[in-house]
């Protein structure tokens, strides 16, 4: 068993409300393989940065990002939206 497994967190942006992005799934090891493989599988973008996840991983399911990670989600947000014309 590693000391720092694999983790993910995956975000769901409300677009049609007045909100933050929102934590809608997070894991590590086994669990964090399977949320990417069903993202792939759902034609998900995924982006990884070990960084934020780290942060992420923090949050509790379905609590939005603080305003602290804004920028950086919107980041990540405009590079899939250029990259896969999704948003």
């Amino acid at each position: 068993m590693k000391d720092n497994p694999e983790k993910d967190a995956s975000l769901s942006y409300p677009m049609s409300a007045d909100r933050a992005p929102l934590v809608v799934a997070k894991g590590s090891g086994i669990i964090a393989k399977k949320i990417i493989t069903l993202a792939r599988k759902n034609g998900v973008p995924v982006h990884g940065d070990r960084n934020l996840i780290e942060i992420l991983s923090t949050i509790d399911l379905y609590e939005e990002i603080p305003t602290e990670l804004y920028k950086a989600v919107a980041e990540i947000l405009a590079y899939i939206h250029k990259t896969s014309g999704r948003l």
